[in-house]
């Protein structure tokens, strides 16, 4: 069975601009073409399209997912290398939190000031034009 290019991005929940962006970097095969001159996408596709976005909601870029596209083909041969991919996401996905951590302490702090402060100064204000406060 084969879709068209709207039916494809529906099934896989995509916008066809996305679907295109993907074919352009790599991600998607060019698909064949009808008399029309119409794209033509085989059922296996959307499962690659819903392969692509998950891997993109767990924080893995077009060049890691391109990659793990490639070992899927061969997922037994390659399962050590995509467990360092997963451990590499895993690994920036903890330094993100730890740096989100800081980030909700110091609004928590600058809130709770600002509750506390006289109506006529803002400490969130002078907090964030201090020169000496890391960015």
């Amino acid at each position: 069975m084969t879709y068209t290019i709207g039916e494809i991005a529906r099934r896989a929940e995509i916008n066809i601009s996305t679907l295109r962006f993907y074919e352009r970097r790599g991600l998607v095969p060019e698909p064949a073409r009808n008399a029309y001159g119409h794209r033509l996408y085989g059922a296996g596709e959307v499962n690659r399209l819903r392969f692509i976005k998950r891997a993109q909601r767990l924080g893995f870029t077009l060049a890691e997912i391109k990659e793990l596209l490639a070992l899927r083909e061969q997922p037994a041969a390659n399962c050590g290398r995509v467990r360092e991919h997963a451990a590499r996401r895993l690994h920036a996905t903890d330094q993100k939190i730890d740096e989100l951590v800081g980030v909700r302490r110091t609004l928590t702090q600058l809130v709770e000031a600002c509750d506390e402060s006289d109506p006529d100064s803002c400490p969130a204000i002078a907090e964030l034009e201090r020169t000496d406060a890391p960015a």
